[in-house]
């Protein structure tokens, strides 16, 4: 009898997902074709987001909007240290300096009170912006962070590659969308087979900025442009010019093909995974086993569902040899031998995001997970806890 695989996240792929890909196949662009713009204007309506700019993959998102915000060598940003590594590493590529800020240990987003300590015991004008992450789909309130970012000058960037259909609730009772560009600069998201929206690989950055997206535009491919209203000169039809550095971080059409077609069930799929999380959510609740505080809001996207469990090595072992995949998310990004080796050896503290990392543990979260198979996995989690 074949062993069962219940992994953490999985992509679904439809009848019309295939479809749509193939008839991305026979069209005559099979990238920089009308699909990309397709995309763009979909997502952007799905989130309320006035602009959006596709890319290859959310790791290139982070990066352009790190570029376009002018982030350079000793520009200071801070970041959460729960996270992947991506969130961090973009502003490395450009010279930039990272601080982690600590989380909230209810929520495992950053948490506020840090980001405002290290502002408060630095000269004024060491930091640039911050880059809060929308984590295991719990979106930040960007309304309270927007205001001490104001404080200080600061730009914001919402990593919500876990929260496309989340939202908060903001202090008129109004739902903020992850992304929708009201609070934040920028904001990405990711097209991982894992994420809500699976093309394989792909990214998105929405903004409400004109300015911000026209240069996003043009870092996308290699820093071209043949918009005739920008080029300096003009010898004809052909004519195009590089005014900037940039980079080759296009989407090709057959890929936002697919993503049309998954957008098409994202909220269905939003739908399913907060299903999940209330079964989760009550079958622990009477066994005594922890999760992370949810939004009393519902505006949680649910990437992920996270446990908090003592014996979280024991957990997971136990987990593999039923064929149950749980995973680890994250390892804390300070700690990483590169970001030690930055800070010549010093080892920095994050007490919160540390001991969370002692204890996490991410189970399976995707809209293909049958009961039956839940109802194995919290059998499991309840035998081994």
């Amino acid at each position: 009898m074949q062993k069962r695989s219940i992994p953490y996240g999985r992509q679904t792929i439809t009848g019309e997902d295939e479809k749509a890909i193939i008839e991305a196949l026979h069209h005559p662009y099979l990238t920089q074709g009308p699909k990309i713009k397709e995309f763009e204007t979909a997502f952007a309506e799905y989130v309320g987001a006035e602009y959006a700019v596709a890319v290859s993959n959310g790791t290139a998102a982070l990066h352009l909007c790190a570029l376009a915000l002018n982030v350079k060598e000793g520009s200071g940003i801070i970041t959460t240290p729960i996270t992947f590594a991506a969130s961090a590493n973009c502003i490395k590529y450009c010279g930039g300096k990272i601080s982690f800020a600590d989380i909230d240990p209810e929520t495992a987003l950053i948490d506020i009170h840090s980001v405002r300590k290290i502002l408060e015991s630095s000269p004024a004008g060491t930091y640039q912006g911050i880059i809060p992450v929308d984590f295991a789909g719990y979106p930040v309130n960007l309304e309270e962070l927007k205001e001490l970012a104001d404080e200080y000058g600061l730009w914001i960037i919402e990593d919500a590659c876990h929260a496309p259909g989340g939202y908060f609730t903001d202090s008129k009772g109004e739902k903020q969308s992850c992304g929708n560009g009201k609070f934040a600069d920028l904001a990405i998201f990711s097209f991982h087979p894992v994420k809500h929206i699976a093309c394989g690989e792909g990214g998105m950055i929405t903004t409400n900025d004109k300015s911000l997206y026209d240069k996003l535009m043009m870092l996308r491919t290699h820093g071209i442009t043949k918009d005739a209203e920008l080029l300096v000169e003009n010898h004809g039809g052909w004519y195009y010019e590089m005014q900037m550095l940039g980079y080759n971080y296009r989407i090709p059409d057959i890929l936002c093909a697919l993503g049309l077609s998954q957008l098409q069930r994202a909220d269905k799929g939003i739908g399913r995974r907060r299903e999940i999380a209330k079964k989760y959510d009550i079958a622990f609740k009477k066994s005594g086993v922890m999760h992370l505080q949810h939004p009393s809001d519902g505006g949680h996207a649910y990437h992920l569902y996270i446990i908090l469990v003592k014996n979280r090595k024991n957990l997971y072992n136990a987990l593999r040899a039923e064929g149950i995949y749980a995973q680890i998310h994250y390892i804390p990004v300070h700690t990483m031998p590169y970001y030690r080796s930055i800070e010549n050896g010093i080892s920095i503290k994050m007490p919160n995001a540390e001991q969370y990392y002692e204890k996490c543990i991410s189970l399976p979260m995707y809209p293909a997970l049958t009961d039956e198979e839940q109802e194995f996995v919290i059998e499991q989690v309840i035998k081994n806890s």
